[in-house]
């Protein structure tokens, strides 16, 4: 791929199956389809997978064994924030394996029954992903213990005493589950997946790597500081990464003359609310109500959400994890505190400690 200005803007090798989805990924984008490109910016082997080394090398393995077995792998479950790819690596998995995917959530199972008619459409060495999978409804649940284990579920059919339970024979198949909140699965689900494997945050060096390989796929002019930029606001996710280097991209073609240096990166994510440290409005508005209207705290994860207007998930699940990793937040017993991080973060000075009376320790 060559830029007009070589000295500036690194060249971003593709390989010949990542250049067969540029045209579909610039059609696609074209016509404002993000979920498109965020699809199509996804690795389609584990040797296009950055990051997450251990993880590749354990499940390269499960794979390769299932494949000289001629059986289907082992139950799969990843769990890990969003946004580091547990969805890309099923499609992975599924990919290469040779066998169709076939795709769920946790939310939409709510009745033993659809659980039972998605079962009995598989066909054998299938993989049936289940995303957010700790949020199956019980009777659901209870039904995958059998599957996962005999291949076999009890469909039972009318009620009270006359009901009868067929039993249905399902083809080995292979369960990919996906969970951000992997403590909330039971025991017995749990210990029925042949490999667990838990993403972590990836590093700023291997979120510039996949801004450099997004780039190139999307035919997008990148500077060595440009991407570095972006990699360093990223919060160590690459959905985020990715988002934030198309907003760039806007930018650079709406305002600047299309290279993503550093300085049009730098522009372009402060008009995008997204500071030096990853921080958007979101999380700057907590901060900031937690420590100018509060004091710094302690305060109600649901008064705090009352005070930014927004939900109470939306700041538990989105905002408040961050920040906690961040040092900018912590969580207590009597409710959210802002550490002197925050306070410094937003130009700030903290309150002083309160002394402690030596004395209310003393032995009586």
């Amino acid at each position: 791929m060559n830029w007009d200005d070589d000295a500036d803007v690194d060249e971003v090798e593709l390989t010949a199956a990542e250049l067969s989805h540029l045209q579909r990924l610039t059609d696609a984008d074209a016509d404002g389809d993000e979920r498109a490109v965020e699809a199509a910016l996804r690795p389609k082997t584990l040797d296009e997978v950055v990051g997450q080394a251990r993880v590749r090398d354990q499940l390269g393995l499960v794979l390769e064994a299932a494949r000289r077995r001629g059986r289907a792998p082992d139950h799969v479950l990843l769990s890990g924030p969003p946004g580091l790819g547990k969805t890309t690596l099923a499609m992975i998995i599924a990919a290469e394996m040779g066998t169709p995917l076939r795709l769920t959530s946790g939310p939409a199972i709510t009745h033993a029954g659809d659980l039972a008619a998605i079962l009995s459409g598989l066909n054998e060495g299938d993989v049936l992903f289940v995303d957010e999978i700790h949020r199956m409804s019980r009777p659901a649940e209870e039904m995958l213990y059998m599957a996962m284990e005999d291949f076999r579920v009890d469909v039972v059919i009318g009620k009270g005493p006359g009901a009868t339970a067929i039993p249905l024979d399902i083809p080995p198949f292979t369960l990919v589950g996906a969970t951000t909140r992997a403590g909330l699965l039971p025991g017995p689900l749990r210990d029925r997946f042949g490999f667990t494997a838990h993403l972590e945050f990836y590093e700023p060096d291997e979120l510039d790597r996949i801004v450099h390989r997004s780039a190139g796929l999307l035919g997008v002019h990148l500077t060595a500081e440009g991407s570095s930029e972006i990699a360093s606001r990223s919060r160590g996710t690459p959905r985020i990464a990715n988002r934030l280097l198309r907003r760039v991209r806007d930018y650079a073609q709406v305002r600047a003359d299309g290279v993503l240096t550093l300085a049009v990166a730098q522009a372009a994510l402060e008009l995008f609310e997204v500071d030096e440290s990853g921080l958007d409005r979101l999380d700057r508005a907590v901060l900031d109500v937690l420590c100018r209207r509060f004091g710094g705290g302690p305060v109600g994860v649901s008064t705090l959400a009352v005070a930014v207007g927004e939900e109470r998930e939306t700041v538990e699940e989105v905002a408040e994890p961050f920040l906690v990793r961040t040092g900018l937040l912590a969580r207590t017993p009597r409710g959210r505190v802002a550490t002197p991080a925050a306070w410094h973060h937003l130009g700030l000075t903290p309150p002083p400690v309160p002394s402690v009376d030596s004395t209310l320790f003393d032995d009586v």
